[in-house]
């Protein structure tokens, strides 16, 4: 175990980096592009359908072979570590749109109306009534998505990325050790996720608290 650990942990920083990396793209386009089909006007409603469906509807694994091994005949040439995190971060953010998309749905037509009746500007209101409602119910499916995110990171090792899944195999084949070696790797995955998930709990757990604050108040 001492002679994998080292290797393993090496690889598991590089799962952490194109974890946390691609989950910020992915929230950002996921905003972007839930605000954009539910408020935009139809040009750039459409255009975020496109993007939504072409990302939900086709393979992560595709989509990265195609960003890392199509765009270089476009002139186009990103290191493996960018092609993993804009990859992953695109696929994520597709999925992430919907989540934005129904938890702003999900908050009842009567806030928008009492927003109304305060003489609020739409943006007004859904900046300081409707998406602090709707972050609180988006919090628990975006913890599941940043556990699916945390798994396709799996899928760099594919295009010559040394995470922990390419590490792994790697050291597998040189040692063939195999229980060895996967066995410490499913203990290392199991780890992130559980710090994932607690880390959203407490999240949710905030912005619950600081909800009711502001309904006190």
């Amino acid at each position: 175990m001492r002679v994998f650990l080292p290797g393993l942990l090496e690889g598991a920083w590089v799962t952490i980096e194109i974890t946390v990396l691609a989950a910020v793209l992915a929230v950002v386009l996921a905003v972007a592009a839930g605000l954009a089909r539910t408020f935009a006007p139809r040009p750039l409603r459409w255009l975020s359908v496109a993007y939504i469906e072409t990302f939900r509807g086709t393979s992560a694994l595709v989509q990265l072979f195609w960003l890392f091994f199509v765009l270089p005949y476009f002139g186009v040439s990103l290191p493996p570590l960018a092609v993993a995190v804009i990859g992953l971060g695109l696929n994520l953010g597709a999925y992430g749109s919907e989540v934005v998309r129904g938890a702003i749905q999900a908050v009842p037509r009567g806030q928008w109306e009492a927003a109304v009746a305060l003489n609020m500007s739409r943006g007004a209101a859904l900046r300081r009534i409707i998406l602090p409602q709707a972050f609180v119910a988006m919090i628990p499916p975006w913890g599941n998505l940043f556990i699916e995110l945390l798994k396709a990171t799996a899928l760099v090792s594919l295009i010559t990325l040394s995470d922990l899944a390419f590490k792994a195999q790697q050291m597998n084949q040189t040692t063939l050790r195999t229980v060895q070696i996967f066995t410490i790797v499913l203990v290392i995955y199991l780890c992130i996720a559980v710090v994932i998930t607690q880390g959203m709990r407490y999240l949710e757990r905030r912005a619950a608290r600081g909800m009711a604050r502001g309904r006190v108040s």
